[in-house]
């Protein structure tokens, strides 16, 4: 029998996603064939490889002055192709030919929805997505049925990743930039640590409606920008700036159309959200809100 093996892409995070360790199965629809199989497992604390569970201790023993960071769980999670390859020169060609950033893209995508229905099955909302920058390592590979099962691999190397800005659906938009904007988000913390200014209540909408769009969830996206742009004209209104007084106006132009988006969101509608609308909403609204804190509100 000819030999079968399996690609994939590998991520390592120094926490536990939430899932439990196993094999998951992910399908676009009911009755599909697998789109990727998910593979999860927690390595022990501090030791790289292993996969020993941690011994809790019921003592509870003194504290030195200067304590030693404390070890973490890393949890290992593998996406594979279901489908199989008969040849290692296949294998190869994959790995030599890999697209990274639409391969890594792609398997965080699928990751992230594993996470996204442990989080709605258990109703804990603080079980969160994750991104290819948050990873300790990527990496690349191939090996045999059970070998990619266990999360191990026959040949694999990693895939070193630049932290770009994501974009939509996990697109790239490359920003640059300099060290005073890096700056201005540290600047932004001690402002709103310090009282000297507000959080927006569409902000949170927006990142969130951000996120739902990143992972595919147009439908909720629509819904939270629904919102978002309820608030954010009165919101920026009430700052008193004249810089963003045509920014404002472009919001109150698109909110209508926002409107209908949502409106096709709703399951009664029996239609679906435009996602290139919702984009574009999206991004107008982040242009605004990034125009309020560019005099480091």
């Amino acid at each position: 029998m000819p030999q079968q093996l399996f690609v994939f892409i590998q991520l390592e995070f120094p926490w536990a996603l939430g899932p439990a360790d196993g094999r998951y199965l992910v399908r676009r629809y009911a009755d599909a064939e697998p789109e990727r199989v998910v593979v999860l497992g927690t390595l022990a604390a501090g030791r790289s490889g292993s996969t020993q569970p941690r011994r809790v201790s019921r003592r509870t023993p003194s504290v030195a002055p200067e304590p030693e960071p404390t070890t973490v769980a890393t949890t290992r999670v593998t996406a594979i192709d279901p489908i199989s390859l008969s040849a290692e020169s296949q294998a190869r060609a994959w790995l030599a030919e890999l697209d990274r950033d639409r391969e890594v893209d792609a398997a965080v995508a699928v990751v992230n929805r594993v996470i996204y229905s442990q989080r709605i099955a258990t109703a804990d909302p603080y079980i969160h997505e994750v991104s290819p920058e948050q990873a300790l390592v990527i990496r690349a590979g191939w090996g045999e049925g059970e070998q990619v099962a266990d999360g191990r691999w026959s040949h694999a190397r990693a895939l070193p990743w630049s932290g770009r800005a994501r974009g939509s659906r996990g697109a790239r938009r490359g920003l640059r930039r300099d060290r005073s904007s890096a700056l201005r988000p540290q600047e932004r913390l001690a402002a709103l640590l310090g009282a000297r200014g507000a959080a927006l209540l569409c902000e949170e909408l927006t990142l969130r409606a951000r996120q739902d769009l990143d992972q595919g969830r147009v439908a909720l996206a629509a819904l939270e920008l629904d919102r978002a742009f309820a608030l954010a004209p009165a919101e920026l209104r009430g700052e008193k700036r004249e810089d963003l007084t045509i920014r404002v106006a472009e919001l109150e132009q698109l909110h209508e159309g926002v409107r209908e988006q949502a409106q096709a969101a709703l399951p009664q509608d029996g239609d679906a959200p435009d996602e290139e609308v919702v984009t574009h909403a999206l991004e107008r609204l982040e242009a605004a809100l990034r125009a309020r804190t560019a005099a480091g509100l």
